[in-house]
């Protein structure tokens, strides 16, 4: 709408016509007669069940992957397997339960949801809205340390197979991971001043495309390190003691519980990637079919790998199957693996960001909404594009944030720990706790019904295998900074 001059108005009459103009607006787009807007006035939604399944794949299929061979091996060929279908089928479910609820009563008429915390007060309210936007913004923060380290690893890796190569295993090739982690730092500064989450399709479906590839390699190599082997090494119980002791057994068991969970985990950016699907049918019917797309073939995917991981190396399986160079040939196919890696995680960091970055800037814009370094886009020309909207404050803000991401990244280097911490600490609350409630809310099930005890079981047995992960990845921390020295 354009600008309404009422500067002799009253407000009563400013805000009586803003909402029989905005009513009109809203009909007219209800009934079709606008082909650029949608129901809400927002620009067209144009996304699909396609660009849906590229996003949640490039979220999922990331670093998480390259862990899921020792986690297996902490686990063994029965529970190992098991506890992934497992982790498979909730995150499937709560997806399904969460993509009910993007918007308010009904599934195609109803009040849009834009985020996950508008979801949350929307139907829950209260403090558990703000505590569910402490978690998940903590837990994005965390992501993007997550994804910083596991960029400089694989960019590492590159350097040392080829130091490998070159000096016939003879040299111990080290290298540090801080150069590294500024290089990765340096692009998603320049990649995180895309504006918008519908403007990074492009980028998630390069990405994607990267993580098929390096999960490709790693279960081709496993596979041809079997048939190398000529047998299945691991045992039905996971690694033995004595090459751990019982405790230690006890503590990557619970921490191979937090890998897998990280490795699953994009219910925090569902409701994001739900507001870009354009409609008819309905947003909450395109997502659920791309939720199980997405969540069936990166089960395929994980189990391979894993699975073929364990299998080739048994209970010497690498924290990461591409960089714990428990594979050194061929080289230039590592080598190929490690740049999918990297190139997969500039994107997936950009996934997983944005809706934070959308936050910061839709409360700053709130808070202060006559400051130009806040509110004012810039015309910046760009050699042969259209010229960029130059906004100071995103410029600033997200910057600072990647930074500060890098830096936490230079402090603690610990992939399979942090992966852990992660998984754990988002698994329960965002992917399960307040999906669960939100259903039960929207859709009124009745306390003690069925249906309410069934959710409200999924929900603790989930609570436990948190706290157990949590404990056992800060159990793992705690020992490795014993013998850490940063820089």
């Amino acid at each position: 709408m354009g600008d309404i001059n009422l500067t002799n108005a009253t407000a009563g009459t400013k805000n009586q016509q803003f909402q029989y103009d905005h009513s009109l607006d809203v009909m007219s787009n209800q009934q079709g007669g606008s082909k650029c807007f949608d129901d809400d006035g927002r620009l067209k939604r144009t996304g699909t069940v396609w660009t849906a399944s590229a996003h949640i794949i490039t979220a999922v299929i990331g670093s998480g992957v390259l862990s899921l061979a020792w986690a297996i091996a902490q686990l063994g060929w029965i529970a190992g397997p098991a506890v992934m279908f497992l982790f498979a089928f909730v995150i499937y479910y709560t997806s399904c339960l969460l993509a009910d609820c993007y918007r308010t009563g009904d599934n195609v008429t109803g009040k849009r949801n834009y985020t996950y915390m508008d979801a949350v007060s929307t139907n829950l309210g209260g403090s558990k809205t703000k505590l569910c936007g402490i978690i998940q913004y903590i837990n994005l923060f965390g992501v993007a340390i997550g994804y910083t380290i596991a960029a400089s690893i694989s960019m590492v890796a590159v350097k040392r197979s080829n130091c490998f190569h070159a000096s016939h295993d003879d040299s111990p090739c080290l290298a540090s991971n801080t150069p590294y982690m500024i290089a990765f730092g340096v692009s998603e500064i320049i990649f995180s001043q895309i504006p918008d989450f519908d403007q990074i399709s492009w980028l998630s479906m390069v990405a994607a495309v990267m993580s098929f590839t390096y999960s490709g390699i790693g279960m081709g190599l496993g596979i041809a390190k079997v048939a190398e082997n000529g047998k299945f090494k691991g045992s039905l119980t996971g690694i033995s003691i004595g090459t751990v002791t019982q405790t230690q057994k006890i503590w990557r068991s619970f921490q191979a519980l937090g890998n897998i969970a990280f490795a699953y985990s994009y219910s925090i950016i569902l409701i994001e990637i739900q507001d870009t699907i354009k409609a008819p049918p309905s947003e909450a019917k395109t997502m659920k079919k791309a939720s199980l797309i997405s969540v069936s073939t990166t089960t395929i995917f994980y189990m391979l790998c894993g699975c073929m991981g364990y299998a080739a190396f048994g209970d010497m399986a690498p924290g990461n199957l591409l960089t714990g160079f428990g594979f050194y040939n061929p080289y230039w196919l590592l080598d190929i693996a490690n740049v999918a890696i990297v190139i997969h995680l500039v994107g997936a960091y950009q996934v997983y960001c944005q809706p934070l970055f959308a936050f910061i800037e839709k409360w700053a814009a709130t808070k202060w909404p006559k400051s130009d370094f806040i509110n004012k886009n810039y015309q910046a020309p760009l050699p042969g594009c259209r010229p960029y909207n130059l906004n100071l404050f995103r410029l600033v803000w997200r910057t600072i944030f990647v930074v500060l991401t890098t830096i936490i990244s230079m402090l603690l280097p610990f992939f399979n720990d942090i992966v852990g911490i992660l998984g754990a600490f988002g698994f329960w609350p965002l992917t399960v706790y307040f999906p669960v409630e939100m259903y039960i809310s929207q859709k009124k099930i009745p306390k003690w019904s069925t249906k309410w005890t069934c959710l409200q079981i999924l929900s603790a047995a989930c609570l436990v295998i948190s706290i157990a992960a949590a404990t056992g990845s800060i159990a793992g921390v705690v020992t490795d900074l014993k013998v850490y020295h940063p820089f």
